[in-house]
């Protein structure tokens, strides 16, 4: 399991305010907020309208945000922040051949996919031709990470008292008629994902989508995001899954820690 790392309070002295608001601003734009207003903006991230505009203003001045009309929108300039994590990690070009071989060899999409608070976000992907869900998935989506294999693989990794942070935080949707909105179900699940090494999200976060997820470690054991295949259930079924994708998964992740020091 991962080994637990401190992490500042909001009120200790070395926590930059400013700089989590400026971020908390950035991160309000998503696929269905990709152009807001001031006022719009403030109701996103809980802040005033006086200090939700010098955010916005201040990411304007550096080249993160653009600003038409009354609306203001993220500018090209924000994937660089995403590019210096792809880029100081040098194990990404290993990855995303791994993926393109599960691909290859199941027809399936496989991502690489990270915790990142309480979500799971892609930070390599291989797509097959078909579509899977309503949303598109692409480096940078975030889904809960309850609710995917991706992110349950890696909830399993945490240590006992983060995982019950998590669980007494999260809010669990009900997106499908198969989502487990109940916590101490959701436990039960992510201890068994522990100790089996592999998590099943079968149309939990959308109908008609089934997937499987493993941890990827390097070689010296460091936890670097879970490996998944994503397919639809009418297509391919749970014996499938287990028989044929687990085993294949399982290979990829064993390749990734030979390969990546």
């Amino acid at each position: 399991m991962a080994q637990e790392e401190e992490v500042l309070s909001p009120d200790d002295r070395d926590f930059v305010t400013a700089l989590a608001s400026g971020l908390e601003v950035i991160l309000a734009f998503d696929e269905t907020h990709s152009r807001m207003t001031l006022s719009e903006v403030a109701s996103r991230t809980g802040m005033n309208r006086a200090r939700a505009r010098r955010f916005l203003l201040t990411l304007h001045a550096l080249g993160y945000v653009r600003k038409q009309g009354r609306n203001f929108e993220l500018a090209p300039r924000v994937l660089q922040l995403g590019y210096a994590f792809l880029s100081a990690n040098n194990y990404r070009s290993v990855i995303q051949q791994v993926l393109e071989d599960i691909t290859a060899e199941s027809g399936e999409s496989s991502s690489l996919g990270v915790l990142d608070g309480d979500e799971v976000t892609y930070v390599a992907r291989s797509s097959a031709r078909h579509r899977l869900m309503a949303i598109t998935l692409s480096v940078g989506t975030r889904l809960p990470a309850a609710h995917t294999s991706m992110g349950r693989a890696l909830l399993a990794q945490l240590p006992d008292a983060e995982l019950d942070a998590f669980l007494e935080r999260v809010t669990l949707e009900r997106y499908t008629d198969k989502t487990v909105t109940d916590k101490a179900a959701l436990k039960k699940c992510i201890l068994k994902v522990r100790q089996q090494g592999y998590a099943i999200a079968d149309q939990e976060l959308d109908s008609g989508l089934r997937s499987l997820a493993v941890p990827a470690f390097d070689a010296n054991g460091k936890l670097l995001g879970a490996i998944n295949i994503s397919t639809n259930a009418a297509r391919v079924d749970l014996d499938t899954l287990m028989k044929e994708y687990l085993p294949l998964l399982q290979q990829k992740a064993r390749d990734i820690r030979a390969t990546v020091s």
